[in-house]
C-alpha cells in the first residue's frame, strides 16, 4: 500500500485514499446540503472514473459534509432552460445508463464494495445515490424520502433497478406514490438501510476496513457474483460461481488468506 493520497475536485467532491485501501469519498457542497446541480452530477461521475483507475483501492466510504448526505436535486435546476448539447434521457451515454442514472448506478459498477454513510437529509436523487451503495449505514434521525412525485416526476436515477430486493413491493409503491418522509430508523425496518448508527461514517469506515482486510481478488469476484444474482437464471449463477472460484483457488492471495487465518495475523495481500 502507498501512503495516503488526497484528491479533490473543485468544491463538489473530495477523495482520500488511506493506506489500508479504503477511500473516503465526500460530497463537499455542504452549504447547499450537497444538492445536485449540473456540476455536481459531472463531478460525481468524474470521481467514479478516478476510483475505477485507482491502484490499491479495496473499499469506498461515501458520505456528505455539512448537514446532509444529499438533499436531492437543486431546485434552481427547474428554472434553467435545458442545454442544447444535453443528450436525450433515452440516450445511453454511460453503457446501460444516461448521465443521471450513472450517478447512482456507478457505485454498483465499481469493482469494490461501497458503503454509504447517510445523515441529515437524504431525499430524491440523494436516496437513489445511497441506494447504489452495497451497504448503507444511516443515522436514526436522518430525514429520507423518495421525493420525485412531489415535483410531478418519477424516480429516474436508477432507483427502480436499485430498490429491487430491498423493499416490499407494496411498501415501495406507497413511498413512491406519496413521497412521504421517513426516518433512518424506519429505513432500516423497510430495508433501505443496512445498519442504523449514531456515527454513520465511523461505522461505515469500520465495515470498509474489515472488507479491506480480505483477499481483494475474492472481494471483487463476490461483488461480480452479487450483481448477477437478481438477474441471471439458476444455471448461469451456478456456472459463474464455478468460474470465479476456479480463478481464485490456489492463487497467492488465496493461500495468504488461509495462512493468515491459521497464524492469526493480518494478511499481506497483493493488490489487484
Amino acid at each position: 500500500m502507498s501512503e495516503a493520497a488526497v484528491m479533490t475536485s473543485n468544491d463538489r467532491i473530495a477523495i482520500e485514499l488511506g493506506d489500508d485501501g479504503v477511500a473516503q469519498v465526500r460530497f463537499t457542497r455542504g452549504d447547499k446540503m450537497n444538492a445536485l446541480d449540473p456540476e455536481m452530477f459531472q463531478r460525481i461521475i468524474e470521481a467514479s472514473s478516478q476510483l475505477q483507475r485507482m491502484k490499491g483501492l479495496r473499499a469506498v466510504v461515501l458520505s456528505g459534509e455539512g448537514r446532509a448526505f444529499c438533499a436531492g436535486l437543486d431546485l434552481s435546476n427547474f428554472s434553467r432552460p435545458p442545454s442544447p448539447d444535453e443528450p436525450e434521457l433515452t440516450e445511453r451515454t454511460y453503457g446501460n445508463a444516461n448521465k443521471f442514472q450513472q450517478v447512482a448506478m456507478q457505485w454498483r459498477k465499481l469493482p469494490v464494495p461501497v458503503i454509504a454513510a447517510v445523515h441529515g437529509v437524504c431525499f430524491g436523487g440523494g436516496l437513489q445515490i445511497a441506494s447504489g451503495a452495497d451497504i448503507r449505514v444511516v443515522h436514526p434521525d436522518t430525514r429520507m424520502a423518495i421525493m420525485e412525485l412531489k415535483w410531478g416526476l418519477v424516480p429516474d436515477m436508477g432507483g427502480y433497478a436499485l430498490w429491487r430486493g430491498l423493499v416490499r413491493d407494496d411498501v415501495l409503491r406507497e413511498l413512491i406514490y406519496t413521497n412521504r418522509e421517513f426516518s433512518g430508523a424506519e429505513a432500516h425496518e423497510l430495508g433501505l438501510a443496512t445498519h442504523v448508527d449514531e456515527d454513520p461514517v465511523a461505522r461505515a469506515t469500520l465495515i470498509a476496513s474489515e472488507i479491506a482486510g480480505r483477499n481483494p481478488h475474492a472481494i471483487r469476484a463476490a461483488k461480480r457474483l452479487q450483481a448477477g444474482m437478481l438477474e441471471n437464471d439458476t444455471d448461469t449463477i451456478l456456472m459463474e460461481e464455478s468460474i470465479e472460484q476456479h480463478g481464485i483457488m490456489r492463487t497467492k492471495n488465496q493461500v495468504e488468506a488461509v495462512m493468515a487465518g491459521m497464524e492469526k495475523r493480518r494478511a499481506n495481500f497483493d493488490d489487484v
